[in-house]
Parts: structure tokens; sequence; C-alpha cells
């Protein structure tokens, strides 16, 4: 695919340059591939604001699955302090961008974001 001659498939927009990222880490630092052959049969490409907010819904994913696992009484990141209060850090930021004026998020939904923020402010963790 040219990615100069597309637009992008989250909002549309054809008026800047696309980006598709293919090899990098989840927000627990564990490495990950989205574009492995065998998986990614049609390549997603994404101008600079929607791979911004595709990258803030990794995180949150990312966060809300080591929740999942906590609260399900398995291993999980977040049984660590510091990546509890790095992943709880993170969530203030993704709202913060979400509540700017004039972002919308073909991605995230705030709510869901703000519920997971007050799951996590109901457990209690070591210091």
């Amino acid at each position: 695919m040219d990615a100069w001659n597309e637009s992008c498939q989250a909002c549309g927009s054809v008026t800047c340059r696309l980006i598709k990222f293919s090899l990098g880490k989840d927000f627990f630092g564990r490495p990950y591939d989205r574009l492995s052959p065998s998986s990614d049969q049609n390549p997603k490409w994404y101008c600079t604001p929607c791979s911004l907010h595709k990258n803030l819904q990794r995180d949150f994913r990312d966060i809300r699955s080591e929740f999942d696992k906590l609260h399900a009484g398995q291993n999980s990141e977040l049984s660590k302090a510091d990546e509890f209060r790095r992943a709880t850090l993170r969530l203030y930021e993704i709202m913060t961008i979400l509540n700017a004026p004039q972002q919308h998020s073909p991605f995230l939904n705030g709510h869901d974001v703000t519920l997971l923020m007050e799951r996590l402010n109901t457990l209690t963790m070591p210091v």
C-alpha cells in the first residue's frame, strides 16, 4: 500500500502523512508485533492525531488487561506499587487529552477511561 495515496483509516483525512508502527513495547515494556505476516493481512494506516489516539487506546487496553488480572487474583504488573502509580498517572493523562477542546478519539471513550480510573481507585495497594 502506498500510504501517501490513501486516507486515514480512522478519521478519513487525506491531507496529512499516514503512519503505521509495527514493532514496539506495550505500556508495561513488553515487546509486541502488530504486523506479524500471519496476523496482519489488512494493514491500517493512521494520520498523526489518530496514531496518537491509537497509542492511547493501546495503553488503556494494557492497563485494563492488567487490572482484570489483578482483580481475578492473577499475577499482574499492577501489583507492583510503582507500576500501579504509573498506570494511574497514565489514565489521568489520557483523560486530560480526551477532555481537551476539539479532541475526539475514534478509538477511546472517555466514560470507559473514567470507569477504569474509578475501579483502580477502589484498590488498596502497598506503598
